[in-house]
């Protein structure tokens, strides 16, 4: 049997839904951790989890995971409710979680959601995990891959204003984007990924009439990449790349900045209830490619508005535990 791969698990503000849905997530888990394939190392707040476990009715001690407590944080943490207690709790579990992989101890981190604005409140001023990671690896050149299904989407930009994404997009960025998308394709199966690129404008620029970007910057790293033997197909205008990636033309697409990429992916991995217009299931898995340490994440936010309620669902941070486990067992086969 091959060693069971180490899943450092941040429950991300302890004052969200991160504690409960990690001890829902461990129970569906189960299974992969008996049979060996897996190992989960809970990194955050102890009393948190216990918390989690009382409201659950679940007695923390038959949980298939190990408990590491980042603390001790002065002040409390109060539920539901945002303040730089949770953001330092945050913060400490994933720079210990960062620091486990990086000595060899934990394989990947798989993150439950954290509030950006309590981060900031505790002094920590990052726009997010891609970046706080970036910051703790000192690699500053990560992408961003949202995966729901057969919906995989890598982006060229992320967390920056519209008005500032066309200067981001240059060759070197695009190159790398590509590179790491590419990578991730063939770990998680594919041997020859089909790649499909998004135009930035509309009609990806209408032959440089509605821009020249498409023109001038994408589709010549398109190029050098088919050269190379790779199957990238572009630009493709950003209202039809996504439906062909549904059809399956495409493995996974590259978008252009942060909505183009995100929009399509949601809306898909978010079930809503018609009668009542709440989410019934959120699915969808968040991965930070391009460090030197593999993250994956759940795709939704803290909803702090039901935290404690016992009602949150953990399906989004089950798909990020297996994603990482999926591109783990696939780099161990290619020797990565």
């Amino acid at each position: 049997m091959s060693k069971a791969i180490r899943l450092a698990i941040t429950m991300g503000d302890p004052a969200g839904i991160g504690p409960e849905i990690i001890v829902k997530a461990a129970q569906k888990l189960r299974s992969e951790i008996e049979l060996g394939r897996i190992e989960l190392l809970v990194l955050g707040s102890g009393a948190a989890l216990d918390k989690a476990c009382g409201t659950l009715s679940v007695a923390v001690e038959s949980l298939p995971l190990k408990m590491v407590d980042v603390g001790p944080v002065e002040g409390e943490i109060l539920t539901g409710q945002i303040s730089p207690v949770g953001g330092e709790w945050a913060y400490r579990a994933v720079k210990k979680a960062a620091e486990l992989v990086q000595a060899g101890d934990a394989d990947a981190i798989v993150t439950a959601p954290l509030s950006k604005e309590a981060l900031h409140l505790a002094g920590h001023h990052f726009e997010g995990h891609t970046e706080l990671l970036a910051h703790l690896t000192g690699q500053r050149d990560a992408v961003m891959m949202l995966a729901h299904g057969p919906m995989r989407v890598t982006h060229v930009t992320t967390h920056c204003a519209i008005a500032d994404v066309p200067k981001r997009l240059t060759p070197t960025r695009l190159r790398r984007v590509f590179s790491v998308t590419l990578e991730a394709l063939e770990c998680l199966g594919f041997d020859k990924p089909r790649l499909g690129v998004a135009g930035l404008n509309p009609h990806s620029g209408e032959g440089g009439i509605l821009g020249k970007e498409d023109e001038e910057i994408i589709a010549p790293v398109i190029r050098e990449f088919r050269e190379q033997g790779y199957d990238v197909t572009g630009p493709v205008p950003g209202d039809t790349v996504f439906i062909k990636l549904r059809a399956n033309q495409f493995d996974a697409v590259v978008a252009m900045f942060h909505d183009q990429g995100h929009i399509p992916v949601k809306l898909l991995g978010f079930d809503v209830d018609p009668a009542t217009g709440q989410w019934q299931a959120i699915s969808g898995v968040n991965v930070t490619l391009g460090l030197p340490i593999l993250r994956t994440s759940v795709d939704h936010g803290t909803a702090f508005d039901i935290a404690g309620k016992g009602i949150a669902n953990p399906d989004s941070l089950v798909d990020a535990a297996e994603y990482a486990l999926k591109l783990l067992e696939g780099r161990r086969k290619k020797g990565l």
